[in-house]
């Protein structure tokens, strides 16, 4: 199975995703690659590949990435063969992109599970961001202004969507879809 989590910034996606890991640690989960620096407490190879603007071009454009995307002025993007490998050695394998992204996968995987995360409130949503302490004030009224418009795609677009108001029971709605897909 091929599961993707998404939503705007600031909703706990990785948080959610962490615990159901640690619930179900047969997941393999796809680590992106990115342009931008490491925020303090991420680890490259675990949180994402950090690579050069000049590397990720070429990789891109040699077809190394399923989908990518532009995001606030940094390269994003999902590494095409790990992930191919791993489902098709029949593991299950996790996402965690921005709605964009997730859309993207959908275009190549249609068997691809959409999963939308949502914040309880756009207050709350700021709260995490600032929280985070890694944006400036304009960077998070950016992300602020766009979560509105994903969460419009993703009641269209997605399987489902769950509100990240209490993690144990986000990702126990996340675990019942997943057994219902099976």
């Amino acid at each position: 199975m091929l599961l993707v989590v998404a939503g705007p910034s600031g909703v706990g996606k990785g948080t959610i995703v962490q615990e159901l890991v640690r619930r179900r640690p047969s997941f393999w989960i796809s680590v992106s690659a990115a342009t931008r620096p490491p925020r303090h407490n991420e680890v490259d190879g675990i949180d994402y590949h950090f690579i050069s603007r000049e590397q990720f071009e070429r990789d891109r454009d040699e077809g190394k990435f399923l989908e990518w995307f532009e995001v606030f002025g940094d390269l994003k993007g999902t590494p095409r063969e790990p992930l191919e490998a791993h489902l098709a050695a029949g593991d299950d394998v996790l996402l965690e992109l921005d709605v964009k992204g997730a859309l993207a996968i959908r275009k190549q995987m249609p068997e691809a599970v959409l999963v939308f995360v949502k914040p309880p409130s756009r207050d709350e949503q700021r709260r995490r961001l600032e929280a985070r302490g890694t944006d400036t004030p304009e960077a998070i009224e950016r992300r602020l202004d766009g979560a509105e418009a994903e969460e419009a795609v993703a009641a269209a677009s997605f399987d489902a969507i769950i509100v990240n108001d209490d993690v144990g029971t986000a990702v126990d709605q996340l675990t019942a879809i997943l057994e219902t897909r099976r």
